[in-house]
């Protein structure tokens, strides 16, 4: 299909170069009017004539002529009082006015000035002086028409440019809503377990992607991926990576491997981050990589096996709504050869959380330039540590929101991991 913006970008009229211009002369002496006419007939000009200023009024309503040549003194109506008229008349484009007077009081030809006149010719007419002021006008009149086609051409290009970008946006709008359908639950109850996700991009479509998968009856894994840059690419980029650790079809997640007893077990954490990272490079052939922190978690022991790659640091929160920041940080995925990727740990004992967060929470800027950081959002966390599920990562959204006043410029996602023990999963 051929990009609408060529289209745009050649399509430039052509001025008609050989046009005549047209002249409308007024006067009620057929002397004058005889004298000029052959005056501007040799010089290249279509010539209509007038006796009268009512006269020349009609003629203006049937055609438009490009220059008119009109008489102060007449009988009847006045030369100024016709130019008035004359611009108040409906056209197409600039007509240009000259009248003919043997006035050169300053406050006379003030009054012709603000009656719309352009130029002044002194009676009687010199023939030099008349072809220097229709010289004057017809550079007038071409400037006047060029930049009547540029208007004309910028306002054709912006419509089409519109209709381009509201298809562009309407195209962004299903993305957005598929690239929402790739979190297919934001919420499962895993016994007494539970795990809640917040996806919320800053623009159309973004590069935060959150989720988790049953690894089997007693293990979960829980992911969040930020993809570099914005936008489309971002996005489709996320699209992809869902596929790989799909909780729908276990036997296309790279994070499961299916044992000799016919039961999926997990990768370990730091092994996937480098079989990603690796597939980024080898597979993809993108200039784009990621942040990601995963995490296995043991449903019954409270065992955490985490990666991390470049994500913010895991958050545990004990029960008493103090928090610890795990992890040493580690290399984004798909962005150096040969990255190394640690597996590290942590328990959960029952009544504590785990909190796993994009950049869009940690990066959140206050008016006066102040990231939020790991120190704001300890406060935060603690303040917020009698919720649990929806209402615990609506207020922590609410709470970024307000710190940055409203004017969050990232992609904000979380998965809210609650642990409750094996006790109550015996119940």
């Amino acid at each position: 299909m051929q990009d609408p913006l060529y289209k745009l970008s050649t399509a430039t009229p052509k001025p008609d170069e050989t046009a005549r211009r047209s002249v409308l002369v007024v006067d009620d002496s057929k002397m004058q009017r005889r004298i000029l006419s052959a005056q501007l007939s040799r010089s290249g000009y279509d010539v209509t004539e007038a006796a009268s200023a009512e006269e020349a009024l009609e003629i203006c309503n049937q055609f438009e002529p490009d220059i008119v040549i009109s008489d102060w003194m007449m009988t009847g109506m006045s030369g100024v009082d016709f130019c008035r008229k004359f611009r108040e008349m409906q056209r197409s484009s600039y007509g240009y006015f000259i009248l003919l007077t043997s006035k050169s009081e300053k406050a006379e030809v003030a009054l012709g000035l603000q009656s719309g006149a352009d130029d002044f010719l002194s009676k009687p007419v010199n023939g030099n002086e008349l072809r220097a002021r229709l010289q004057a006008g017809d550079r007038i009149l071409r400037m006047e028409r060029e930049l009547t086609r540029k208007n004309q051409l910028l306002s054709s290009t912006l419509d089409e440019l519109k209709s381009v970008h509201d298809g562009i946006r309407r195209d962004l709008s299903e993305a957005r809503q598929l690239q929402q359908s790739l979190v297919k639950e934001r919420y499962r109850s895993f016994g007494s377990s539970e795990v809640t996700l917040m996806l919320r991009p800053c623009g159309q479509v973004g590069g935060d992607l959150v989720g988790f998968f049953p690894i089997n009856a007693r293990r979960v894994g829980l992911y969040g991926i930020d993809v570099s840059g914005h936008g489309i690419t971002s996005a489709l980029m996320t699209a992809r990576l869902a596929g790989y650790l799909s909780g729908s079809s276990p036997d296309q997640n790279i994070a499961l491997v299916l044992s000799d007893f016919g039961i999926y077990e997990g990768m370990d954490p730091g092994e996937l981050a480098g079989y990603l990272n690796k597939l980024v490079l080898d597979e993809m052939q993108t200039e784009s990589y990621f942040t990601l922190v995963y995490a296995d978690v043991d449903l019954v022991s409270g065992e955490v096996q985490m990666v991390q790659g470049g994500h913010p640091h895991p958050v545990k929160q004990r029960v008493d709504g103090t928090v610890e920041h795990l992890g040493q940080g580690g290399l984004p995925v798909g962005l150096i050869e040969e990255a190394q990727y640690e597996t590290f740990s942590t328990i959960l004992a029952p009544g504590e959380r785990l909190i796993l967060m994009s950049d869009g929470i940690t990066e959140a800027t206050a008016p006066d330039g102040q990231l939020l950081m790991e120190n704001g959002l300890d406060g935060m966390l603690q303040k917020l540590s009698g919720l649990n599920g929806n209402a615990f990562l609506d207020a922590l959204y609410w709470e970024v929101e307000n710190y940055a006043d409203g004017s969050l410029t990232d992609d904000v996602s979380a998965v809210f991991f609650e642990f409750n023990g094996a006790k109550r999963n015996a119940d």
